[in-house]
């Protein structure tokens, strides 16, 4: 969760407080906190520190106050009025992150603001900066709202759809896929025949069987996740080099109706010569 250049006063919006916030009281009374949490986006901390006190296993990050980027999955993770006052490319990187530290059956609770009267950059009135706010809807079941702020709570497209052949043929099985990271049209995981370690797809959420049938904007959307999974795969397996493809149509080897991506992670000597890449298709044009 970057901070991005045009938006460098977003962590002014965090507010020193000597009670739990709004929402950690609602998901508190409601028994919705459990297990091992993290307060994503947690500003200063207050929030950490209190649920610490009543006894819960928490840690928190916000990358201007507390910036070590966890490295564990959580039950439980919290993102209260962080959306808000990002940038779309800014909230999307938020979305990935929640999506990547949640354990497969756990759950996020987004919470969002329903005051906010206009889009855009404002004054903050204590600090004099120029801060970004916006409205945010996301997909998510909303448990609680009133007229100042909005509950969404966040499963993995992969564990709360398993099964669901009508979604994706991606999604049959008696077992969930190993998420790594979604969007709100995109998910990823890995492959379950992988060519290497670590081999992963990109899966738009509508089904689509050819790529081109996509629309531009979600096209852009895969690429998004294909970055923030190569990244992914980059601190985990450490490859050397990477071959991505999509196999369109069943005279180019595609097998699942379903538009898919594949990031294949490549490791020194995995194969005795690896000069051509994808060229080796057609194994006849590989050479040249």
């Amino acid at each position: 969760m970057g901070i991005i250049k045009d938006n460098i006063h977003s962590h002014l919006t965090a507010i020193e407080r000597t009670s739990l916030s709004y929402p950690a009281r609602i998901l508190l009374n409601q028994k919705r906190i459990k297990g091992k949490v993290l307060d994503f986006g947690c500003g200063i901390g207050k929030d950490v520190e209190l649920l610490k006190d009543k006894g819960f296993e928490i840690d928190g990050f916000d990358p201007f106050y507390f910036p070590e980027f966890p490295t564990e999955k959580y039950d439980t993770i919290l993102c209260f009025y962080v959306l808000n006052v990002l940038l779309p490319e800014e909230q999307a990187e938020v979305l990935m992150n929640v999506s990547h530290l949640l354990k497969p059956n756990g759950k996020a609770y987004f919470a969002v603001r329903r005051d906010i009267q206009y889009e855009g950059y404002r004054m903050h009135k204590l600090h004099k900066k120029e801060t970004y706010q916006c409205i945010i809807k996301l997909g998510y079941a909303s448990i609680y709202k009133n007229d100042n702020c909005e509950i969404y709570e966040y499963e993995q497209y992969t564990t709360l759809n398993q099964g669901n052949a009508s979604l994706s043929p991606f999604l049959v099985g008696d077992t969930a896929r190993e998420l790594i990271v979604e969007t709100a049209t995109v998910f990823s995981f890995y492959d379950k025949y992988p060519v290497t370690e670590g081999h992963a797809l990109i899966v738009p959420k509508r089904l689509v069987s050819n790529y081109f049938d996509l629309t531009l904007k979600e096209q852009m959307a895969c690429w998004i996740v294909a970055n923030k999974v190569k990244t992914i795969l980059q601190e985990k397996f450490n490859p050397d080099g990477f071959n991505i493809g999509i196999n369109i149509k069943e005279e180019a080897g595609q097998t699942v109706p379903h538009c898919h991506i594949h990031i294949i992670p490549r490791y020194k000597g995995d194969v005795e010569n690896p000069r051509g890449g994808i060229r080796g298709v057609i194994p006849s044009k590989k050479e040249y």
